[in-house]
């Protein structure tokens, strides 16, 4: 971690006058790079190399009746930005988090909680198709977080324009399209009772509705959902979750509405297993389906995407090799459509 200096935040203590003044914060960058090699087997590869970088700039600061605020500034390949949060830290009131869009607020925090070695298994190396429960999380959004009680944290999040993202100070975004604005709901439970033996269960569901204009008669609200459960026995970890996804084109909009469909669902598991404090090993499952109707007939559509992932990594100190083999059937939902790839990975931290 790389200190660069203390910093004045004037522009953000500006804007947080009205709650308190603040003191002098500190800002610093963190980051990493990675090295890949990749094979896709039988298929062609072209260029097996790959490098990816980024940088995280965090500047955090606290006002005088003790709560306290933080900055973060993502920059993915190339020093192109990616995304901007601020959060509030307001003590036993909660927190404020004002996200444009990193997919890390609402049901989006839950769209795979299984445990890995590295890479979550649905898309390390191949591009799948699989559908994630994304709420208001992909969007510019507003999220609050309850402080934690008897175990429970809740959350609120809200998009005034689902899909809308990195949207600047001073001014709107100006695309319209059929979606509105979105909600989600998330609750998180680790209910220990007090035992050593449930410490480490934790039990999560959340829930998201995207609302559509007046204007489109071709579909009714969206409604997303993600439920699941993850539980340590010593170095072993162990996880499953359901996702479910409907679209809001129902029976009566089939025909007005082209190449949609009104239901999709998944499941997932994952093991990771601990060898000792560098080596981890794990294997995970995803199975996504389209359960509903398809808008260009009538009859019921199950369309099925499989995806299986082996990984390792071993760590030494801020370096880490990894590996993973996936492999997947009917990838973005082409049926016969079968892959595999080999991803080999040194990524550096800083």
């Amino acid at each position: 971690m790389n200190k660069l200096t203390k910093v004045g935040c004037s522009a953000l203590c500006g804007s947080l006058a009205a709650i308190s003044a603040a003191n002098a914060g500190e800002m610093t960058v963190t980051g990493g790079a990675d090295m890949t090699w990749i094979s896709y087997g039988a298929q062609t590869t072209g260029n097996p190399l790959g490098i990816g970088s980024n940088t995280n700039v965090k500047g955090s600061g606290e006002l005088d009746n003790g709560w306290t605020f933080d900055v973060t500034i993502a920059n993915a390949n190339l020093q192109a930005f990616s995304n901007a949060n601020i959060t509030l830290s307001m003590g036993g009131l909660g927190k404020l988090n004002f996200n444009q869009g990193n997919s890390g607020n609402g049901i989006a925090a839950f769209d795979d909680k299984m445990p890995t070695a590295w890479e979550e298994s649905w898309g390390n190396g191949l591009s799948t198709g699989i559908r994630l429960p994304l709420g208001s999380g992909n969007s510019q959004n507003i999220m609050y977080t309850t402080p934690t009680i008897l175990g429970v944290t809740l959350t609120a999040t809200h998009a005034p324009d689902y899909g809308t993202q990195n949207t600047a100070d001073k001014s709107t975004a100006t695309s319209e399209d059929v979606l509105g604005s979105s909600s989600d709901a998330t609750i998180n439970i680790n209910p220990s009772f007090g035992t050593e033996i449930l410490s480490s269960l934790n039990i999560f569901a959340g829930a998201a509705q995207v609302k559509t204009v007046d204007t489109d008669s071709s579909h009714d609200d969206r409604y997303e959902g993600v439920m699941g459960v993850t539980y340590d026995i010593g170095p072993l970890s162990l996880g499953y979750q359901w996702s479910g996804d409907y679209t809001g084109v129902d029976d009566g909009d089939l025909g007005t509405a082209t190449n949609e469909y009104n239901f999709y669902k998944a499941k997932a598991f994952g093991v990771a297993f601990n060898v000792n404090d560098d080596l981890s090993i794990s294997y995970g499952e995803w199975e996504a389906q389209k359960a509903g109707y398809s808008s260009t007939a009538t009859n019921q559509i199950m369309g099925r995407i499989e995806v299986s992932s082996l990984q390792a990594a071993y760590t030494m100190g801020g370096a880490s090799v990894r590996i993973a083999s996936t492999e997947a059937d009917n990838v973005s939902w082409s049926y016969g459509d079968n892959r595999s790839a080999t991803v080999l990975s040194l990524g550096l931290a800083f």
